[in-house]
């Protein structure tokens, strides 16, 4: 049975939302401030959902895979290779229940991470696919009180704090770790702080 694509009646207009793309626009810069990218690189970016975030990364790198499991975000994405900077190879998987043959520089990923439920777990497999001295650079939301998501977009975590989350991403492996305030999401009924976290294999 296939997983349930919870992003299936979205993907089309998913990059409408000004709020969304301003978000991964700030997310992107932040992460370009961090990393130091260049054109050997090869990235992935976990989550990638409609491609709003590697498209900002994407002039800066060689090649980029796209990890995601939604077959409709994946198919927006897509539509969309022919106007990237960079090479893009889309893989549609669960990467906490499958991996890649693979090694790579950098790992990205915005607002994605809550979507998982063994967080931990996952950042062990990032540090397994990632080069000695390969670098994550991950955004996600910081701790709020579960309002953020107005449906069901399968949500195991309610944003995260900081001190937990660097703690988690020591315990998977990883080093010179890094977190700071990487943009903010506006909403009519209240502001929502996303962080960066940056960290070394």
């Amino acid at each position: 049975m296939n997983p349930k694509d919870f992003f299936a009646e979205k993907a089309n207009d998913y990059d409408n939302e000004q709020s969304r793309t301003q978000n991964v626009s700030t997310i992107a810069q932040t992460i370009l401030r961090e990393v130091s990218f260049s054109k050997e690189m090869s990235v992935m970016d976990f989550g990638s959902g409609t491609g709003l975030l590697l498209s900002e990364i994407a002039p800066y790198i060689g090649e980029i895979t796209a990890v995601d499991i939604s077959s409709s975000m994946n198919a927006v994405l897509k539509s969309k290779i022919a106007e990237l900077k960079c090479s893009v190879q889309i893989v549609q998987m669960d990467l906490t229940k499958e991996t890649l043959d693979r090694k790579f520089d950098v790992i990205i990923s915005s607002m994605t991470i809550h979507h998982i439920e063994d967080t931990l777990a996952l950042f062990k497999k990032f540090h397994s696919l990632l080069k000695d001295n390969g670098i994550i650079a991950i955004a996600d939301l910081d701790t709020e009180d579960g309002s953020f998501h107005t449906e069901d977009t399968g949500v195991f975590h309610f944003g995260f704090d900081r001190e937990n989350f660097v703690e988690m991403v020591k315990n998977a492996g990883f080093q010179n770790i890094k977190i700071q305030n990487a943009s903010t999401i506006v909403k009519p009924t209240k502001d929502y702080s996303v962080f960066l976290i940056t960290a070394q294999k």
